[in-house]
């Protein structure tokens, strides 16, 4: 089962996980997060600089689902595609993360992140599965 059960029980290796936006208690907070994983030094020092802006179709070269995006968000789709997105420099969180943007934070067990990260599953689900919640990462519940 994926889906955790009750309010304290423990995830497993096939709990699925995903960013909970609604962690964030504070907009600017998340916003100069999601900035921090703009790969382009340029663009993410002008985003940096801007309100949210217009509003953009964007579609998703593996899925081919379309996504409305800010110009925000749009920068964080392109830098989701470049190969060094995912690095073995970043912290295991952050990597989580970035796995969770490019997918479009499509819910992930640790042994599904393993394969995108290259960190054990164990180590994985060490890092998110317990009581504390990093940058919004949480299992999946039902409530």
């Amino acid at each position: 089962m994926s889906k955790l059960s009750g309010a304290f029980a423990k995830p497993t290796q096939d709990t699925k996980f995903h960013i909970d936006y609604d962690w964030w208690d504070n907009t600017s907070s998340l916003r100069l997060y999601l900035l921090s994983h703009i790969q382009n030094k340029e663009e993410r020092k002008r985003l940096s600089n801007t309100e949210e802006g217009a509003v953009v179709d964007y579609v998703h070269p593996e899925t081919g689902e379309v996504f409305q995006y800010d110009e925000l968000n749009l920068a964080l789709q392109k830098s989701a595609q470049q190969e060094d997105f995912i690095n073995p420099q970043a912290s295991t969180v952050d990597n989580i993360f970035r796995v969770f943007l490019k997918n479009g934070n499509q819910p992930l067990t640790p042994r599904e992140l393993e394969l995108s990260i290259g960190k054990p599953s164990s180590t994985i689900l060490k890092t998110i599965g317990g009581t504390r919640i990093y940058k919004g990462i949480r299992a999946i519940s039902d409530s």
